[in-house]
């Protein structure tokens, strides 16, 4: 069911891009980021770059701008063969103790098991909104790609233009929503097989060093904030209640436009065909959900109510 979506979703993401406003889009590496730590395992291949893990180090990279809503993609091929241990992100991240964040973490696993993809969601420095899905292809075999969109209605990841987990804004429940940091967009490949496949029993094989992550078409489509600008002058330039035009409907009335095109009424929410994208793959690929676990949470989190 969702390969039939990729179409229309790209047909929907196109018309989009090329009717509103767009501050930032690039598909080279160097335009929008740059190696963050160990540059000995960041290796550069025509288009491609790859990140490399070893007994060693694993490697990462990060935006050189940061930014305040948008959307944000790139098309990764995971490590492949015996991955057990390994893990490799892509995340959006603010700084500071408070900081918000929003994690795709792809968890490695021995030859023939399915890597599984973990999101994640910290809001003011507090996390543990943890959900868990299969994927319904080999992410280790050819690119896909992996995208946040981000804006004042909603937090969505999306797998192939495929929506696999939806937040949403629900501050007049009294449930916080990331709104007023800007965020970097970063990706890393790192050890974690103290908890990282089948809950840290299955170890890393360095003997299959090293660990290769592979990404291309980097693409940021956000708006950019300068480190050296106040935040509330950030938050203003950024707000959708700053209208850049108005247009006039067939009856006469003014409508306002939109400064962004992620802050069009369209993308407030999911459109049908994405809602039912989002529930094929609840019901034939969720594997955790912090929303269900009784264990951690015997009252449910307020969020988890009235979900999309």
């Amino acid at each position: 069911m969702a390969g039939h979506g990729f179409v229309k979703i790209s047909i929907l993401s196109l018309v989009l891009s090329t009717v509103f406003v767009t501050l930032v889009k690039s598909a080279k590496f160097d335009e929008l980021f740059e190696p963050s730590w160990s540059l000995d395992h960041v290796v550069y291949e025509g288009e491609q770059l790859k990140l490399m893990l070893d007994h060693s180090s694993g490697a990462g990279f990060g935006s050189k701008s940061k930014y305040l809503f948008g959307k944000t993609t790139v098309q990764i091929k995971l490590v492949e063969g015996d991955s057990a241990g390994t893990v490799t992100a892509f995340y959006m991240s603010s700084d500071g103790p408070k900081h918000n964040e929003f994690d795709f973490e792809f968890l490695g696993n021995t030859t023939g098991e399915p890597c599984l993809v973990q999101t994640n969601i910290y809001i003011n420095g507090v996390g543990n909104r943890e959900e868990r899905q299969s994927l319904w292809f080999d992410p280790s075999k050819e690119f896909h790609s992996y995208s946040i969109l981000w804006n004042q209605h909603q937090v969505v990841f999306l797998v192939d233009e495929t929506p696999i987990r939806v937040y949403s804004n629900k501050e007049k429940r009294g449930v916080p929503f990331p709104k007023d940091q800007p965020m970097g967009v970063y990706s890393s490949i790192w050890n974690a097989d103290d908890w990282a496949t089948q809950g840290g029993r299955v170890k890393t094989d360095w003997t299959h060093a090293p660990f290769v992550s592979s990404y291309k078409g980097f693409e940021i489509d956000g708006c950019e904030c300068s480190i050296t600008t106040p935040a509330d002058q950030n938050q203003k330039k950024c707000n959708s209640a700053t209208s850049s035009g108005s247009s006039s409907t067939s009856s006469g009335v003014t409508t306002q436009k939109a400064k962004y095109w992620w802050d069009e009424p369209i993308m407030s929410e999911l459109n049908m065909h994405q809602h039912h994208q989002l529930l094929w793959v609840r019901a034939n690929h969720q594997i955790y959900d912090y929303c269900t676990d009784k264990t951690r949470f015997p009252v449910t989190p307020l969020e988890c109510e009235h979900r999309p």
